[in-house]
This record gives structure tokens, C-alpha cells and sequence, in this order.
């Protein structure tokens, strides 16, 4: 039995440059980039990269817009516990958790998938936590037009863990409240009391 050898894609322009800045980099912070462990870690360092900010070559309209169906629902709803990854674009080390998002249809719902994936769209780039939060709900309201839109974010920063005030158990919490869920009370409030309700 013959085995099949798997070719790797061919490295592209900027991919070469990328790797040669990361090793560039690898000799300013004093390490041998020709040292064993080293060898390929620029080649991984700009994969990771590219990975993690692949959220510039998205696009949200299309994303939404894409599963966008025709129904009377006009009860809330609501995708909470989504997981989500960052690198803020302060120290560009990450920042993680949870986003909760709900909207009030207006004729309209959009694939429950959608919503986690939009998330992931926006995580994927260099972000400020209050950013992303704005952005995630505003994107929803522009292609949706929906009748309001919630967004809460609850992350840990490693850039606060690791680095500078050292505190391991601190965590952010921003949100956006657009439609409704600014000018009613009582639907924000359902909103943030859903949220806040664990499974037992």
C-alpha cells in the first residue's frame, strides 16, 4: 500500500515577509530562531495570525444577510454564552469569554447560527472590548432592522492578568443597547435577567 504524500500550499509573498519580521523579532527579544524549538516558529506564528485575524476578510452584511427569513415572531430573541477569542490591539496579547446577544424582530429573524458567527467576525481582528461590543450589536441593527438590539460582553484580558495591575480575577463587562433595549426599561431589564440566569 503506497501512502500519499500531503503537499503544503505554496507560501505566498506576504506570508515570506510576515515569517521574516517574526524572526527578525525572535532575534531582537535574544533568542536563536535556528535553535531546535525555533526552527518553524515563525512559519507558526504567522498561521496563528492569520487565523486570528481573519475577521478583515469578512464581511457582516453578508454573513446576516444570508439567512435572513420572513416570520410574525416579535418575542425576544436572545443567543447568550457565546465563547469568544480577541487580541486586544493595545499589547496584542487576547482577551476571552462570553457574549450575550438579543434582538426584537420586526418581520424578521436571522439563522441562529448567524449571530455566533458574526461574533466571530468582529472577535477576529484586533479589538478594544467596547468596540466589538458596539460593533457586533450596530451590525445586527443595520442588516436586521430589528425592533431593538442588546449586547453584553463578559471578558478576561491577559494584558490585565499577566502584565501590568496583576490581577487574575478581574473582568469586564460592557454592552450596547440600541432600539428597545435603550428606550425601554423593562425590556432591558428582561434582557439582562435572562442573561444572568444559569442552567442548575
Amino acid at each position: 500500500m503506497t501512502s500519499v504524500k500531503k503537499t503544503e500550499a505554496p507560501v505566498t509573498l506576504k506570508q515570506a515577509e510576515m515569517q521574516e519580521l517574526l524572526e527578525e523579532l525572535l532575534v531582537r527579544l535574544g533568542e536563536d530562531p535556528e535553535r531546535d524549538g525555533l526552527v518553524r516558529t515563525p512559519e507558526r506564528m504567522e498561521r496563528a495570525l492569520e487565523y486570528l485575524t481573519r475577521g478583515y476578510q469578512q464581511d457582516a452584511e453578508k454573513i446576516l444577510k444570508d439567512a435572513l427569513f420572513d416570520v410574525s415572531y416579535d418575542e425576544m430573541v436572545i443567543v447568550k454564552d457565546i465563547e469568544m477569542f480577541s487580541l486586544c490591539e493595545h499589547h496584542m496579547l487576547p482577551f476571552l469569554g462570553k457574549c450575550h446577544v438579543a434582538y426584537l424582530p420586526d418581520k424578521k429573524v436571522v439563522g441562529l447560527s448567524k449571530i455566533p458567527r458574526l461574533v466571530n467576525m468582529y472577535s477576529r481582528r484586533l479589538q478594544i472590548q467596547e468596540r466589538l461590543t458596539s460593533q457586533i450589536a450596530e451590525a445586527i441593527q443595520t442588516c436586521i432592522q430589528p425592533l431593538g438590539v442588546g449586547v453584553v460582553i463578559e471578558a478576561r484580558h491577559l494584558c490585565m492578568l499577566m502584565r501590568g495591575v496583576e490581577k487574575q480575577h478581574s473582568e469586564a463587562v460592557t454592552s450596547a443597547m440600541l432600539g428597545a433595549f435603550r428606550e425601554n426599561q423593562r425590556t432591558r431589564e428582561e434582557f439582562l435577567s435572562l442573561i444572568a440566569r444559569r442552567a442548575t
